[in-house]
């Protein structure tokens, strides 16, 4: 018999640096700012399994591949358990330096088998992995299903390919992946819930794997064998098929700013129609009745009042200790920290960091946010909930309410602590649903011209004692609305819906379900996604899978470069058939392509420089480019002794060989002109203070000459040279220092 020894409550940095897996407390907000802390049971275990057990698995799933680390290089932490799951983990992992190179890994594993939970592994070298990719995508899916039947029964997963994925957005950088997405199948129909994903880097090395995990016990199925016919419900769903016009808001993940799109999608909640049974599901689990589409109805037909105008530091920590107070001679509030700061959506807000400590050293901690002009709260968790959770002494007061006197209590609480956002925002037009850890959560929509925003929500959860557990109302900051001028009507885009539906046999099971048992349920899967909409001005059809919407440009030499700058966002292009890869590019266009390849988003929308003085006077912090410019400037790519920086004037080849050398940190090297030979034909062209670029970025093989011998300094850089360039500056980048940037 197992003997189980509870380690407390430990912050979430040290977690984290013990690499452990550990899942969300509740449903988290969408953009906000900071997930809420995290739900961890810890347990020291008296066990047969030992780091040696560890390791020896990992050597039987990775045959040959970590042959080059010892014991000593292996770190285990204590096994561990979650509160709905009570089958026992264990956590492996590794770090090593190999000639200057850092190397490190981490691996999860599940009970008495060992079953592989997750992985991941950073190598030391991934050169080979950046574009152009030593495989293809299709090689790489090869990979990893090679790899899943190494430890699962053939035929028992199956690629999922109705589920989209976000590829990461990434710069040059950085090797190229491919992820994949399986899921495993019960006498070859899917089970939604049970998934795998595997990562295959660019040069076929897999490097990161995650299962999700099945509850304990027993799990049961529906008889397949009494499925009623497709074509039945199909008819059915196409009967009560409808759509909506909407504004859909996503994400330029290169700029990290919001936009939105105006499309057409399927109205209502329904997820999917019960094979056996010809009932509806939704949220709450199933019925015979279509659950009816909510219509837009405002929280507040009017403006109402800001909850406090003049907030202040004093004020908003006043607040705080009323709000945060817990009562419990076990625990401890501490205000950390309370202070005036620019929000990552560009507000301004009053920040207050706090901490709930228990008498052992243990504690959570989180950060409550408001809106400084109107006092509004934009972000607060109910981190003591947690706490007392843990430490066995959460209130039981018998209370339960309904969902609907939930949904009472939300609207409370928004009217009382976010006042001036509700005319802006509807009740929920979706089901909330209830959660088995006795929490509901409502989402209510913003409206702008009558139309519902996809995308920009305040999130409330309310226990199932009506006390407020989640609030996140951030009201994304965007200008520009698209017109309903010019888009396809209605029923143009319900013909194309009809058009392009159809149903996938899933099993699923109910939100609370506690009995393991998984409904076979037809789900409408749309143009081959479950995730589709129509595009409300050309009326044809979009997902959230970028490549479905790929963009393709021709080019006698530079076609790959250019089109895989492109697919990745480092390169705009609206018109794939009017761009021209042989015009010239401006200096403002150059950078930040460079910026784009070289840097990660959050490096250079970090707010690193947005309270910094500008370094040139025509670029200030409204110019579209003014990051990328100071972010240059910060890595010594552009001169700061000039007065303005000419974004339309052409680049030349010269110029462009003294950007990519300081981006390497060879400035000083390239300074020292006199010692560099120059052997093109017109090296008297090249001008005396890019001798040394010059000849640095020819000696590396980025910036080389044509075949006539002529290196052409003062000729205009084209998009083909640029993209070409770039990416042999990018590998040599790596090749110096895979974490240089």
């Amino acid at each position: 018999m197992k003997n189980y020894k509870k380690l407390g409550i430990i912050p979430l940095s040290t977690v984290l640096s013990l690499g452990l897996i550990i899942p969300t407390a509740g449903a988290a907000p969408l953009l906000n700012e900071q997930q809420g802390p995290f739900q961890i049971r810890i347990a020291e275990v008296d066990s047969e399994i030992t780091k040696a057990d560890l390791i020896q698995r990992v050597k039987s799933l990775f045959p040959g591949k970590f042959d080059f680390l010892k014991e000593k290089d292996f770190e285990m932490s204590s096994g561990h358990y979650f509160p709905e799951n009570d089958t026992i983990r264990y956590d492996l992992s590794f770090f090593k330096e190999v000639k200057g190179k850092q190397i490190y890994g981490s691996f999860g594993f599940v009970g008495k088998d060992l079953q592989i939970e997750y992985f991941h592994y950073q190598p030391a070298n991934a050169q080979d992995a950046l574009f152009p990719p030593k495989v293809t995508k299709d090689e790489a899916q090869e990979t990893a299903t090679a790899f899943l039947k190494s430890f699962t029964k053939n035929g028992e997963y199956q690629l999922d390919t109705v589920n989209d994925y976000y590829p990461p957005a990434q710069t040059l950088v950085e090797p190229i992946r491919y992820t994949f997405s399986f899921v495993h199948t019960e006498k070859q129909i899917p089970v939604s819930d049970q998934t795998i994903q595997i990562t295959v880097l660019g040069n076929g090395e897999i490097v990161e794997f995650f299962r999700n995990y099945i509850k304990n016990g027993k799990q049961t199925y529906d008889d397949s064998a009494k499925v009623l016919p497709k074509d039945e419900i199909l008819a059915k769903v196409k009967d009560n098929l409808g759509v909506e016009l909407r504004y859909k808001v996503d994400f330029n993940f290169q700029t990290g700013k919001p936009y939105v799109k105006l499309v057409y999608q399927q109205t209502g909640s329904v997820q999917g129609v019960h094979a056996l049974t010809s009932q509806w599901q939704n949220a709450d689990g199933f019925s015979s009745e279509l659950p009816a589409v909510k219509g837009i109805q405002y929280i507040s037909s009017n403006p109402l009042p800001p909850r406090d105008s003049d907030l202040s530091v004093e004020k908003a920590k006043a607040f705080a200790e009323q709000l945060l107070k817990v009562d419990s001679d076990k625990v401890k509030l501490t205000i950390e920290a309370v202070h005036e700061r620019e929000h990552y959506l560009g507000q301004k807000v009053i920040s207050v960091q706090y901490m709930y400590e228990t008498k052992d050293g243990g504690g959570y901690g989180a950060e409550l946010l408001f809106d400084q002009k109107t006092g509004d709260i934009i972000q607060y968790y109910d981190v003591k909930r947690d706490l007392l959770n843990e430490i066995g002494e959460e209130p039981e007061n018998g209370v339960s309410i309904t969902k609907e006197e939930a949904e009472a209590k939300a609207v409370q609480f928004l009217k009382e602590y976010v006042p001036s956002y509700l005319h802006d925002y509807s009740m929920p037009t979706d089901e909330g649903y209830f959660a088995e850890e006795g929490i509901y959560y409502f989402s209510f929509p913003r409206v702008v011209d009558g139309i519902i925003v996809d995308g920009d929500q305040m999130f409330v959860s309310i226990s199932e004692d009506g006390t407020l557990v989640n609030l996140g109302a951030e009201k994304l900051p965007i200008e520009n609305w698209p017109s309903q001028e010019g888009i396809k009507s209605k029923e143009e885009a319900a013909a194309k819906f009809s058009e392009g539906i159809n149903l996938e046999l899933r099993y699923v099971t109910e939100e609370n379900s506690e009995d393991n048992h998984y409904n076979l349920v037809y789900v409408p899967v749309f143009n081959g996604k479950i995730y589709s909409y129509i595009d409300a001005y050309t009326g044809e059809w979009n997902s959230t899978n970028t490549e479905e919407i790929e963009k393709h440009v021709s080019h006698p030499w530079a076609e790959k470069e250019l089109n895989y700058l492109i697919q990745t966002g480092i390169i705009g292009v609206e018109d794939p058939a009017a761009f021209n890869g042989n015009a010239s590019i401006t200096k403002g266009e150059a950078i930040e392509v460079i910026m784009k390849s070289l840097t990660p988003i959050y490096s250079i929308f970090d707010g690193e420089h947005e309270d910094s003085e500008q370094t040139f006077e025509n670029i200030g912090q409204d110019h579209p480019l003014y990051l990328y410019i100071e972010r240059a400037v910060s890595m010594g790519i552009l001169d700061q002794g000039a007065a303005e920086f000419d974004i339309d004037a052409m680049l030349t080849r010269e110029e462009l060989a003294a950007w990519y050398i300081r981006a390497l940190g060879l400035e000083k090297a390239a300074k020292q002109g006199d010692i560099y030979k120059l052997k093109f034909a017109d090296a008297a062209n090249v001008q005396s203070q890019y001798k040394g670029h010059v000849a640095l970025a020819n000696t590396y093989g980025i910036l080389q000459g044509s075949k006539g011998g002529y290196f052409n300094p003062d000729q205009e850089v084209t998009y083909a040279q640029l993209a070409v360039s770039i990416l042999r500056l990018a590998k040599e980048a790596y090749e110096r220092n895979p974490y240089m940037y």
